[in-house]
């Protein structure tokens, strides 16, 4: 492989995981969960061609399996199966949240910067691949801020998906993909747990008639 190859194949995946920051800001933002959905269906695909570009770029084949199962599961199974239990609850889909959305915005653009600061003792100038860690520790951070900032269930599991695509940033980027069995156990994992959430959220609207998992509060004896 060329040195030019390379130099644009790191360039590419610095790009990608930049998109997969912006796409997150815009989740956090967004007060309807259909586009949520989608919003968290673009990011995955960014995902899976960031981990396209980086199986090229180190010749690590392995990699083309997780960027396509990322593909498959990630950007058309969840999104269709999230969307499939929207459309069966009975009440308006649209986000909630603890806080407002400006404050929502400002508390991970201080996550962001805490992923950078965490991130940069490990990063090294010329070393390729590094320069994703700082994106994947914000992932991270964002997708478990959302799942406790968000009311409703759904979108509490779209934070744990969007906190898992940055632990898989950081995997892929890092150790240019973990072992082949590793990954595949952890997208069926990631895939058991997203199916297990949807039949409670399912179960929650129909027995409260609302998503909120505050409504839980009604089993307290």
């Amino acid at each position: 492989m060329f040195y030019d190859d390379i130099e644009l194949g790191t360039r590419l995946i610095t790009l990608m995981a930049a998109a997969m920051l912006v796409v997150q800001f815009l989740m956090v933002g967004q007060r309807l969960l259909p586009t949520a959905i989608r919003l968290f269906s673009l990011q995955s695909l960014f995902l899976a061609c960031l981990a396209g570009t980086v199986a090229y770029v180190n010749q690590a084949r392995h990699v083309y399996i997780a960027a396509a199962l990322t593909l498959l599961l990630k950007v058309i199974v969840m999104p269709l199966f999230l969307n499939r239990i929207l459309e069966r609850a009975t009440e308006k889909a649209e986000v909630e949240s603890h806080l407002n959305t400006p404050a929502s915005i400002l508390i991970c653009g201080g996550l962001t910067l805490v992923g950078y600061m965490v991130a940069h003792p490990f990063i090294k100038p010329h070393e390729r691949g590094h320069s994703t860690l700082a994106v994947a520790t914000a992932l991270f951070l964002m997708g478990f801020f959302l799942m406790m900032n968000r009311r409703k269930a759904i979108s509490q599991v779209l934070g744990l998906l969007t906190a898992e695509n940055g632990l898989f940033l950081a995997a892929i980027s890092l150790t240019y993909g973990m072992p082949l069995i590793v990954e595949l156990g952890i997208f069926f994992d990631v895939l058991i747990a997203v199916m297990i959430f949807g039949i409670l959220v399912y179960r929650i609207s129909e027995i409260f008639d609302s998503m909120d998992t505050n409504k839980f509060r009604r089993l307290r004896g």
